[in-house]
């Protein structure tokens, strides 16, 4: 396969650089991907700007949890995509849903707004909607460049039945973006039940912290997380994964 995208997730300037390295062809950019991820800093965004020359797409996401904003939140995340396209940012990934599981329509219009010329892709939001099919055609009206998905499922080969369908009803207009468990493992066996070529993966390893003296019964996080394991993607898992895309 020639046109395809792997697009490598990071939340560090290191893993930036592997990715690059591995041969990935695009970020999504990041912080905190042990929790799903959230808005990364300016800094970091022009750290990686800096040391890397792939195309960047920003997550816009002000905190963990669900996808239900109030006005404050909306706002807040309204300014930070204003920010990141300020500073060149070629994509921005947002998402909200209303109470009741639909895309939220108001808030997706005014970070679309916000944008101005970035692409806007819609994050896995989509994922925990109501009627995906429903929310599919909304992205379209609005004019959403891309769908990040694992087809409403924990990873993409479980939802690969939805994913082949929603690349079908998708057609030319959005593209789908296949996520949740990616690695050169499963995408053979994800393109060939859905005939994807787009494809998002953090490609992590995890390594051990440099500190010697540790004071394990201190948590500054998640208790279920160790503070000694550091989250980084590996060239060589990203590597593997171009292969098999190449070979597809």
């Amino acid at each position: 396969m020639e046109n395809y995208i792997l697009e490598c997730c990071v939340d560090r300037l290191a893993s930036a650089i592997n990715g690059e390295k591995g041969g990935a062809n695009r970020f999504e950019l990041c912080a905190n991907l042990v929790i799903g991820g959230t808005t990364p800093s300016l800094t970091l965004f022009r750290q990686v700007r800096k040391h890397t020359n792939l195309p960047i797409h920003v997550l816009i996401r002000n905190r963990f949890g669900d996808f239900c904003y109030n006005d404050d939140e909306i706002e807040e995340m309204c300014d930070s995509i204003k920010a990141f396209a300020d500073e060149g940012a070629d994509g921005v990934v947002v998402g909200a849903l209303t109470p009741e599981g639909d895309l939220d329509e108001r808030a997706l219009k005014k970070f679309i707004e916000a944008a101005e010329k970035a692409k806007v892709v819609l994050h896995r939001a989509f994922d925990m909607c109501k009627e995906p099919f429903a929310a599919l055609s909304k992205a379209k009206e609005l004019g959403i460049d891309t769908i990040l998905t694992s087809g409403q499922k924990g990873n993409c080969v479980d939802g690969s039945p939805l994913i082949k369908e929603l690349i079908e009803r998708a057609g030319k207009e959005i593209n789908i973006l296949i996520g949740a468990g990616v690695s050169a493992d499963v995408i053979k066996k994800v393109y060939e039940m859905t005939r994807g070529t787009n494809y998002h993966m953090s490609g992590k390893r995890v390594i051990d912290s440099r500190m010697t003296y540790r004071r394990e019964e201190v948590s500054m996080g998640l208790p279920s997380l160790s503070e000694y394991d550091i989250w980084e993607t590996s060239a060589d898992e990203i590597a593997k994964a171009v292969k098999v895309l190449k070979e597809l």
